[in-house]
């Protein structure tokens, strides 16, 4: 995750600031902490790759790994499966870009082979998820606990193991994510939704989402703890409007929002605004 990142990486003081919870700190110092987000976008989580960028900084290597990654999944693939099911399980992976690139990231059949249907590859996708290479995010029809009880199996989500591998699987440029604010607007803030899910599957929840096709509106996350059920907004951007957020909250009486953006800290009667590298912060125990 993000922290073992900062760890890793040696700088682990910003850990300690991130866990001081001195908002106005963190807020003055987001812009370094930023920057390393950026670059954490572009390299990932994955131990290798990442071991192999301490040891020289270097950004074409990163890349190379991390296509050396995703061809050892095709090998692994084409090995462990038959002829047909290794190319449906294949043309799922390599549909994830664009379908994480849409604004509704509803995982559609369609997208992956024109006129496809859930027969078609409902196995492949299920390959991918049990070799821990996708997680699939199911939505919840209402949001109470336990929330599994509310799934939706038939819509769901699909992310990549690691924003790195997504980053080299998009061919975005160490450019185009390590400059200006690009990695957070590009691909409808692909990059970012990503990157939260990595954070809340490494502090041990599980995430859902909800949708309305009537409205049409959505909650990019629905997580519960011991006590509460949590709606997630994630905003890759300063601009943070949150209409499907407040609506969710009127019409589901005693939720409290939770909204993850580059904004810094606020506490709202309605919702709370968490700073995006920070999501470990808020979560701890």
């Amino acid at each position: 995750d993000y922290e073992e990142y900062l760890d890793a990486t040696g700088n682990e003081n910003w850990i300690e600031l991130l866990h001081s919870k001195d908002w106005g700190l963190i807020d003055i110092m987001k812009p370094k902490m930023t920057e390393l987000l950026r670059q954490y976008y572009f390299v990932g989580g994955m131990p290798g790759v990442v071991s192999k960028f301490i040891e020289n900084t270097d950004l074409q290597q990163v890349r190379t790994l991390q296509r050396d990654i995703l061809e050892a999944y095709r090998r692994d693939i084409s090995k462990h499966t038959s002829a047909a099911e290794s190319t449906r399980i294949r043309e799922v992976l390599d549909s994830l870009p664009s379908q994480l690139a849409r604004e509704n990231k509803k995982f559609i059949y369609g997208a992956v082979r024109k006129g496809s249907r859930a027969k078609d590859f409902e196995q492949a996708i299920q390959w991918l998820v049990d070799a821990g290479i996708v997680y699939k995010v199911s939505r919840i029809k209402e949001p109470k606990m336990p929330l599994k009880f509310y799934e939706d199996r038939d819509a769901f989500k699909l992310f990549l193991l690691d924003c790195g591998l997504l980053a080299c699987m998009t061919d975005a440029s160490a450019g185009q994510m390590l400059i200006g604010d690009n990695a957070f607007t590009e691909f409808k803030g692909a990059f970012t939704e990503q990157y939260v899910l990595q954070q809340l599957l490494a502090l041990g929840l599980k995430p859902y989402y909800w949708s309305n096709t009537k409205t049409p509106s959505e909650i990019d996350f629905i997580i519960q703890d011991s006590q509460r059920v949590i709606p997630v907004e994630v905003k890759a951007e300063e601009n943070v409007r949150a209409r499907s957020l407040a609506q969710f909250i009127k019409d589901n009486p005693g939720l409290k929002g939770l909204r993850i953006s580059m904004k810094g800290y606020v506490d709202q009667e309605w919702m709370e605004n968490i700073p995006i590298i920070a999501i470990g912060t808020y979560f701890e125990k």
